[in-house]
Order: structure tokens, then C-alpha cells, then sequence
């Protein structure tokens, strides 16, 4: 049987390298190229914002190598850790979104919604309220692995109990708000529990904040990602079966319940490790792989493209707390909140009426 010729260019498009092959498609290259382009411009914002303004061509000189020493304090040491974590923290937390929503074939699971986010809280908001004795260093490392352990506790008990000979991606969601409810109001007790200063800091945690970030949050998350983002997009090819039935997937030849499992547990760690550098910041993962799915016209969220779109919305909510309210600093969970939230209720509504159809 003779193979069309435009069927033949078509096979051909793509990335081959020894025995593995990617395809090639222009929209989510765009999506990459572009968010990339419109991240630096928003970093490089970011950091010329403050109490002694820059502007871009001083910040640009400055990361090229040259610039003033003041320039260079302010940009290096006092900035751009800052925007670095948020740029990491909301790839991290995108990744994570892309993950559990192709995994459960639903654009609604999130780390918010599975309750990863909140398990991290009640790691945190625990040693906030009750470490009182830890002091300086010790305190600053305990928060961040007190955070890490709840979310991966919080993350694999979802996991365990959505476990029917398989993952199922409507039953792990309902889990996943059981448990996040669970969860949140744990950490509502604890709040209640502590002194009153110390409620008012985790306060502060909870609401998700990139105050005070310096390179100490960078790397951790930045180890997170070179380590766990090659381990998804090994994994990535799992992503585009699943948007078909159980069977077919099967039927393809992939193992399904152990592909699920690795991509569920990487999607926990990215969302743990991210929540205990800057805290729960809200609605990232859940809004940031939806958006991405839509501008690179995919059947799933795209791994990468996501990413980029999630630091990029992290750090323009970062940008909006810092400067829209005069002198007075907004936590970056709270813009990305009020963005977010209505995502969600039009998520709500639309899959209301697709059951409906």
C-alpha cells in the first residue's frame, strides 16, 4: 500500500537521538521559546524593582558580568535569589500540576486539591508553632524539611488509599479533597494551639511568600528539578497514552500502574520541595499546565511548556505584590490566589456542563 507523501513528511518531523525520538510540533515550541523570552523580561523587572530602582539595561549588565558594585550587590545578593526561587518554585509546582492532571485525566488535581500543598503546611506551621526552641539556623533548615516531610506524607497517603489494583484518576481526586481537608483544618488547630506571635508567622507561611529568599532556597529547589524533571520527561511518552482508556493504554504495550506511580511520586516530591521554599503558593500547579495545554493546542499538559508558564505567572504575582500596593509588600500567594480562584470556578462550571452534554 502506497503511503501518502504528506504522511511521510509528517513521520519525519521530529527529534531522533540513538534508539529514542521526540515529535516536533510548532505551538508548544512557541509556547517554550516565547514564555522563555517573557520570563527574562519579567525577571529582569523584577529585580529592577524596589527601593533603589534599576532599570533593565543596568540589571542585564549586571547578570552579563559588569556593573557597579552597589549595582551588584543589590542585583546578586539582594534580587535575584528572590526571583530565581520564584521561577523554580513555580516550575516545580506546574511540573507537579502537569503531572496529576494527565495521570487522572482531570483538569482539576493539583497538589492544592490532593492536599500535598496542605500536608506540607501542617509539616511547617508545626515546628512554626511549637519549635519555639529552635533558634537562628536550625530553625531556617527545620521549617523547609519539617514542610518537605508533610507534603511527601500527605502526598504517598493519597496515593495509598486511591490504590484499587491501580490508580484511578476520579477516585484519587475524591481522596485527595478528603485528605486536603483533612489536612487543612489540622493546620487550623495547630494555629489556634501555638502563641499568638508564632500564629501570626505561620500565618504569613501559609499565604505562600517569597520574603526574605536568598540562595539558600534556590538550591534546594534547583537540586529538585535537574534531578526529578529529567525522570518525567523519560517518563513523558506514558503521558500522551493515557488520555485514552485503561485497555488501550495496556493494549500499547505500556505498564501502567508502574509508569502512574513513578510520575504520581515525582509530582509529590516537586510539589513538597517547592511548598518548603516559599509555602503554599496557591493555584500555580493547578492553573499554569491548563493554560499551557491550551496556547500549545495539546491533548495533555506539556511538561515543559508548563513549567515555563508557571514561573512565569509566579514571578509577574511577584512582581504585582511587590509594587501595586504602594509600600506595603502582598505575599505572592495571595495575587496568585485571586487569579487562581476563578480559574477553578470556571473549571467547575465548564465540567458541569460538558456532564451535562
Amino acid at each position: 500500500m502506497d503511503v501518502p507523501e504528506a504522511a511521510v513528511v509528517e513521520a519525519r518531523k521530529g527529534l531522533r537521538l540513538g534508539p529514542f525520538s521526540w515529535p516536533l510540533r510548532w505551538r508548544p515550541l512557541v509556547l517554550v521559546v516565547g514564555g522563555l523570552v517573557l520570563l527574562a523580561l519579567a525577571m529582569a523587572v523584577n529585580i529592577g524593582r524596589g527601593d533603589f530602582p534599576l532599570t533593565i539595561g543596568q540589571v542585564l549588565d549586571v547578570l552579563l558580568g559588569g556593573g557597579r558594585t552597589s549595582h551588584r550587590f543589590i542585583v546578586l545578593d539582594l534580587r535575584l535569589p528572590r526571583s530565581l526561587t520564584a521561577v523554580l518554585v513555580g516550575a516545580a509546582l506546574a511540573l507537579a500540576g502537569a503531572i496529576f492532571q494527565a495521570v487522572a485525566r482531570n483538569p482539576l488535581a493539583s497538589p492544592d486539591i490532593l492536599g500535598v500543598t496542605w500536608g506540607a503546611s501542617v509539616g511547617a506551621v508545626s515546628v512554626i508553632t511549637f519549635g519555639g526552641v529552635l533558634t537562628g539556623p536550625v530553625a531556617e533548615v527545620g521549617i523547609p524539611v519539617a514542610a518537605l516531610a508533610g507534603g511527601l506524607f500527605f502526598g504517598v497517603l493519597v496515593y495509598a488509599l486511591a490504590w484499587r489494583k491501580g490508580i484511578e484518576g476520579f477516585r484519587m481526586v475524591l481522596v485527595g479533597v478528603g485528605v486536603a481537608a483533612i489536612a487543612g483544618n489540622l493546620t487550623q488547630y495547630l494555629l489556634t494551639a501555638g502563641d499568638v506571635n508564632d500564629a501570626a508567622r505561620a500565618m504569613v507561611w501559609i499565604t505562600g511568600s517569597l520574603n526574605g529568599r536568598g540562595w539558600e532556597h534556590v538550591v534546594p529547589v534547583g537540586a529538585a528539578l535537574v534531578v526529578l524533571m529529567p525522570v518525567a520527561f523519560v517518563c513523558a511518552h506514558v503521558l500522551g497514552a493515557l488520555q485514552f482508556g485503561d485497555d488501550t493504554v495496556r493494549g500499547l504495550g505500556v505498564r501502567l500502574n508502574p509508569a502512574r506511580s513513578v510520575l504520581l511520586l515525582v509530582g509529590i516530591a516537586l510539589a513538597s520541595v517547592a511548598t518548603a521554599a516559599a509555602g503554599p503558593i496557591a493555584f500555580v500547579a493547578l492553573a499554569a499546565p491548563q493554560i499551557a495545554s491550551r496556547v500549545a493546542a495539546t491533548a495533555t499538559p506539556p511538561l515543559l511548556g508548563s513549567s515555563v508558564v508557571g514561573g512565569l505567572l509566579v514571578v509577574v504575582s511577584d512582581l504585582v505584590a511587590r509594587t501595586a500596593f504602594g509600600g506595603f509588600e502582598m505575599p505572592v500567594g495571595v495575587i496568585t490566589a485571586v487569579l487562581g480562584a476563578p480559574y477553578l470556578m470556571y473549571l467547575l462550571v465548564r465540567g458541569r456542563r460538558e456532564a451535562r452534554v
